[in-house]
């Protein structure tokens, strides 16, 4: 599905044949009236049946809700208010706000959220105000979860056991101006480091920023993360510690043994070359004396039997 993409007329049509399946009362123990539906702290286990279609404002909180299904909440399509604080909700997928395209306001807080898929969020361009605080079972957020909640300007991440960010997941946040990051064991390492200094040129307003601290590294411990970046800027690119140095010497080691032995090679080669060479010399320089010495024996014995037919033999 793409990120810009909003619902296509197939879901609009099943939204509306649903809907006059599922009718408009109000649910069991709710309180309904103008275009609002409150189930609150009522232990609901699940998500009530028989919500009114044209609700836009929805109170799930202090219940035991364990899932959001996306067909039920599709069909409000008028919804703009969902606060399930409060629950048991341990996923959000791709396809639970479907069909709630224009939500304004969402609060998942204190729940025992584990997953956010990362494409959770995308339909809800329209989306101001978002609360995932409180789930400290939450150790990671995708890149792309909030890619297309482009109008969102709050944004809760206090207490979800969070302890790195991609900065890059706050790229379409141009309108965000408040966010919330304390009471999460930020681990203020060398991949840490852009999200840090997009704290810094964001201008966002942190209102906990000085309980919003790093646990790692010790030379960190207990700094705000949104004055963390230039020493971690320093520490990650500018400064060398211990086992940087020992790196560079085990390489520089391994850089002198490989050129010393790369020269050893190379005398061994040129020695061997020389001596193949003079030893061809040599046999050439034999050669050419034997050869030398071959003609003149042949010449004096050309010599030797002239003499001998020139002048007779003696008696």
């Amino acid at each position: 599905m793409s990120l810009t993409s909003g619902p296509g007329p197939g879901w609009l049509l099943f939204s509306f044949g649903m809907g006059l399946v599922s009718g408009s009362k109000c649910p069991n123990n709710c309180q309904c009236q103008a275009q609002e539906v409150i189930c609150t702290g009522l232990q609901l286990t699940e998500y009530p049946s028989d919500i009114p279609l044209n609700t836009r404002r929805l109170y799930l909180n202090n219940n035991s809700i364990r899932f959001l299904p996306a067909m039920n909440l599709g069909l409000l399509s008028d919804l703009v208010y969902l606060d399930c604080r409060n629950n048991l909700i341990q996923e959000v997928m791709d396809y639970t706000f479907v069909g709630v395209f224009r939500l304004i306001y969402l609060d998942l807080s204190f729940n025992n959220l584990t997953l956010i898929s990362p494409y959770s969020f995308s339909v809800l361009s329209n989306l101001v105000q978002l609360n995932i605080s409180n789930n400290p079972h939450l150790l990671s957020l995708n890149k792309y979860t909030f890619a297309n909640t482009s109008s969102l300007r709050y944004l809760d991440l206090r207490n979800t056991g969070l302890q790195t960010l991609d900065h890059a997941a706050f790229q379409n946040l141009i309108t965000l101006q408040t966010l919330y990051l304390s009471g999460n064991p930020w681990k203020c390492n060398c991949s840490f480091l852009d999200f840090t200094i997009y704290l810094i040129v964001s201008h966002l307003n942190h209102p906990d920023e000085l309980n919003a601290t790093c646990v790692e590294p010790t030379e960190l411990v207990g700094w705000p993360i949104t004055q963390v970046g230039n020493p971690l800027r320093y520490m990650c690119i500018t400064h060398l510690d211990r086992q940087d140095y020992i790196f560079l010497l085990l390489i520089g080691f391994c850089i002198f043994s490989a050129g010393t032995v790369a020269a050893w090679l190379t005398g061994v080669c040129a020695v061997l070359y020389q001596n193949a060479r003079r030893k061809s010399s040599e046999d050439e320089a034999e050669d050419e004396h034997g050869q030398r010495v071959e003609v003149s024996r042949r010449i004096f014995q050309r010599g030797v039997d002239s003499g001998h037919d020139g002048f007779p033999q003696l008696i």
